[in-house]
């Protein structure tokens, strides 16, 4: 087989493939022998089949199937052995390729088009600079860790009067007028609500300050806006709401009222461990801390996003891409993607692709290499990650283990999860190698650079 490129510019090329009888013939042979002793025809017992007879069904169909595996497996092997840096996959040529008939020819020429890469140019140093935003932490950050905990390890005790944001439960009853209950009504037993919740201020009024045993007549209609809160709280279907419009008696059985935990060394412990801290000050500063390093992610995010334009500057300079090729590339791969919706979302293609060119080249450059080890690690973050937005900030390593390992069965959590170390390592590259123009600024401002990046 005789394989052969030329070169249309600095970055399209085609590619010639050359294939003649003695590069398929054997395999043909071996699979028409196949054919054979599986092949149902009338008159025939299995495996007794004339092969010229299978030839005539078969041949020129496994002929073209294994010129096609032929085709895919060279054509891929030439480029990983000659080190061409395609973009996207080849593609038919549309110009100078010459129609095939496969059951007339033996020697067939095929023709690709192929996109390469410009030349990566980029070298990390600290001549390169971007801007790095380390978030400041305030005081109310503090404060609002030292809240979450207090409110994680808070309690429940019961009260004799409502205040606002008390869990109130009691009995409810329909009623007809302001002293009679309205017969075959809505009944409900042990019904509970907030008045923190309800939307119409004098509606809330009626609660507040009522006492365990007292009865409020209140209307849920104008004291909830939302259909489904007013379904549940009356036991009735969401469609039922609209034709409820009466008062209600609800007769106060219990007030439960949440208490924040105290700022003692019992919080300290259950929070950060027995004995790591022993005073209020090394409580706050080690909750500064961790909210210090939390904010590190942020930052880093943030520097990923500004630094890579910087760097795909660097790495390719004004030099042109492939333009209507990849569009051609992305249009045959991606048929409900219409013509508006490409040219539309091109520009940010083109963006994508070069930065995955420029991590490449960095992974590379840095032998940059994912073990088994760091898949797991990442893993287990995330899990605890998301253990902790339920409010679970300490979860046994066996367990964080074992959902990580979950994760790692799973096919698309597994690609997920090896690109995020992939650029997780990539950036602590970047970071450590160019230049960092340290700005501090408070959350307020951090978070406002991405609304202004957004516009």
């Amino acid at each position: 087989m005789n394989i052969a490129r030329k070169d249309i510019d600095a970055t399209n090329a085609i590619i010639t493939m050359q294939v003649v009888k003695a590069d398929y013939q054997e395999a043909v042979e071996k699979t028409l022998r196949k054919y054979k002793q599986r092949a149902n025809v009338p008159g025939f017992r299995p495996g007794n089949v004339p092969m010229t007879m299978v030839k005539k069904l078969y041949g020129k169909a496994a002929m073209a199937d294994e010129i096609n595996n032929i085709i895919s497996e060279k054509l891929m092997d030439y480029i990983k052995e000659n080190n061409i840096e395609i973009l996207g996959q080849p593609l038919p040529n549309k110009t100078e390729q010459k129609e095939i008939d496969f059951s007339k020819e033996e020697d067939f020429e095929f023709k690709f088009d192929i996109a390469i890469a410009p030349e990566n140019k980029l070298v990390l140093s600290n001549k390169i600079s971007a801007p790095y935003y380390e978030i400041e932490v305030g005081d109310d950050m503090v404060n609002n860790a030292v809240k979450s905990y207090q409110d994680r390890f808070g309690s429940y005790d019961e009260a004799t009067d409502v205040v606002e944001s008390d869990v109130v439960k009691g009995d409810i009853v329909e009623m007809r007028t302001k002293t009679k209950e309205k017969e075959d009504g809505i009944k409900v037993e042990d019904a509970v609500l907030c008045p923190k919740y309800m939307k119409d201020a004098d509606q809330k009024a009626l609660f507040v300050g009522a006492k365990v045993g007292a009865s409020v007549s209140f209307n849920p209609k104008k004291a909830f806006e939302n259909e489904g809160e007013i379904a549940s709280l009356l036991k009735i279907k969401r469609e039922e709401v609209a034709s409820v419009d009466a008062d209600f008696k609800f007769t106060i059985k219990s007030v439960t009222r949440f208490k924040a935990a105290e700022l003692n060394q019992e919080l300290f412990d259950k929070a950060l461990g027995e004995g790591v801290v022993k005073s209020e000050e090394e409580f706050k500063a080690r909750l500064a801390d961790d909210v210090k390093k939390s904010l590190v992610a942020d930052s880093d995010y943030k520097l990923l996003l500004d630094s890579q334009k910087v760097l795909a500057k660097e790495a390719f300079g004004d030099a042109a891409f492939p333009d209507a090729f990849l569009k051609r590339w992305v249009a045959e791969t991606n048929e409900k993607i219409s013509a508006e919706d490409l040219e539309a979302q091109y520009p940010m293609m083109l963006d994508d692709l070069k930065w995955q060119l420029t991590k490449n080249k960095i992974a590379t450059d840095n032998q940059i290499k994912i073990e088994e080890g760091d898949m797991m690690e990442f893993a287990k973050k995330t899990a605890q990650a998301q253990f902790a937005q339920y409010g679970m900030s300490t979860v046994p390593t066996d367990v964080l283990e074992n959902y990580a390992k979950e994760m790692l069965k799973k096919k698309e959590s597994i690609q997920q999860i090896a690109e995020r170390v992939m650029e997780e390592k990539v950036m602590s590259v970047v970071k450590s190698k160019i230049k960092l123009d340290v700005k501090k600024v408070s959350l307020e401002e951090f978070n406002k650079l991405f609304s202004e990046q957004g516009k």
